[in-house]
């Protein structure tokens, strides 16, 4: 039923006009809105947007908020979040339809949240999932190549991020803040978009900064604030959320309270411990540049690096890059099985060895190539698990998923973990 369903919608897909496409989702979003009477304009609504870092820029951002005393509200690719209550995000979508995000906004209302903080992405703005959603601010994190085939062209991709712009200059509210990454090319659409306060960031302005494989430190604001999540990626996501608490008159005190307490973003450069005398890192890393940040962040490590490439049938350009890049920094590298979707799984991994000069280790079976890293390990190394971090499931033919934690298998596999000879 599930494989007659998935054909059928697929098919559907295919059929109708994309003018006709377009026209459904804009009159969901606003029907929407309108249906849970425009929750967001009961909220202090702050979205974050870019390639990489949304979901660690999120939380960041709901950890100053939450140690200031706000009641809030968290939807992003790692969870959904109303006050207390949270839930793991198994939808695979950061911006679900179906009115899902004005009724996220209406419960977080109904909850007593003051402040909601969402993560946008251009396939959401492109179907106008933003609409109806009244923003205060918004963070801009970088642009990288990513859905180019999806989008059409890299243009067209940062086209649909900037949209959110737009949509924040739209914004019936005041003062609308806009915070952007001056480090990427890209800030300056952003940064001179007609709002009352447009704020750059990045690592230069905050010097001096440092970062190391368990956390690091930079200067805000004339004082020093410490982070405990590695590399210079998580350094750029706190300065990010530290600049936005700020422009909401957040005091510097709160935001170096709520960085010491922050030790941990589930599934983004995630440790996994276990007692064990190496290092286990669970990471989502989907794309050059975040792929080299994390194998960046772990550069005094003999590096072990577990990686497939997210999504068959799509993004085919970034498979050979992203097999060089692994075979460039990693020490070992053990391409697997990942998300192939209708693709042939071994194509996908072929299209990765393809970029690398040496013959990488193919273990098609996710679990193995995970349990095989771990036996590789010695005092010191780094396992670096890559491509799903808190993805649920591993997505196959004609919709089928195969439930799946990184985090959970590299535990149980490190419980288990024997003094057999590995198998390479």
């Amino acid at each position: 039923m599930n494989a007659f369903i998935w054909k059928l919608k697929a098919a559907l897909h295919k059929l109708t006009p994309p003018p006709v496409v377009n026209g459904y989702h804009f009159c969901v979003a606003q029907l929407g809105a309108l249906l849970y009477g425009f929750p967001s304009s009961k909220l202090l609504v702050i979205a974050v947007t870019g390639t990489k870092g949304k979901s660690s820029t999120a939380e960041m951002i709901n950890a100053i908020f939450e140690e200031a005393g706000y009641k809030t509200a968290v939807q992003d690719s790692i969870r959904f979040k109303i006050g207390d209550k949270t839930n793991p995000n198994e939808l695979r979508m950061s911006m679900p339809g179906r009115f899902f995000m004005q009724r996220f906004l209406d419960r977080a209302v109904r909850a007593h949240c003051t402040v909601a903080i969402l993560e946008m992405t251009s396939e959401g703005a492109r179907q106008y999932r933003h609409r109806g959603i009244a923003l205060d601010a918004l963070v801009f994190t970088n642009l990288a190549p990513e859905h180019i085939e999806s989008h059409g062209s890299l243009q067209a991709y940062a086209n649909a991020k900037y949209e959110i712009g737009l949509h924040l200059a739209r914004s019936s509210k005041r003062p609308r803040v806009m915070v952007a990454n001056a480090d990427d090319r890209e800030s300056t659409r952003y940064l001179t978009l007609p709002v009352e306060h447009a704020l750059p960031f990045s690592l230069s302005g905050n010097a001096p900064y440092e970062s190391t494989e368990v956390g690091g430190r930079f200067r805000f604001d004339d004082t020093d604030i410490q982070i405990h999540l590695p590399g210079e990626f998580s350094l750029k996501n706190a300065i990010a959320a530290a600049t936005v608490a700020r422009a909401f008159n957040i005091p510097t005190s709160t935001i170096v309270r709520a960085f010491e307490k922050l030790t941990r973003i589930p599934g983004r450069a995630e440790r996994v411990e276990e007692h064990q005398d190496f290092t286990v890192v669970v990471d989502y890393a989907h794309t050059p540049d975040s792929l080299t940040a994390l194998y960046d962040a772990y550069d005094h490590s003999r590096k072990i690096c577990v990686l497939g490439s997210t999504g068959g049938g799509r993004d085919l350009w970034k498979r050979p890059v992203m097999g060089s890049i692994a075979d460039a920094r990693c020490d070992v590298v053990i391409l697997t099985n990942e998300d192939p979707y209708d693709e042939d799984p071994r194509s996908i991994i072929d299209g990765l060895a393809r970029g690398m000069k040496r013959q990488p280790v193919i273990i098609m079976d996710r679990r193995e190539a995970i349990a095989n890293a771990l036996s590789l390990a010695h005092t010191g190394d780094a396992v670096l698990i890559s491509g799903k971090g808190t993805d649920p499931c591993i997505c196959g033919p004609r919709g089928s998923k195969e439930p799946w934690s990184d985090a959970r298998v590299a535990r149980e596999e490190l419980a288990k973990r024997s003094t057999a000879k590995p198998a390479v």
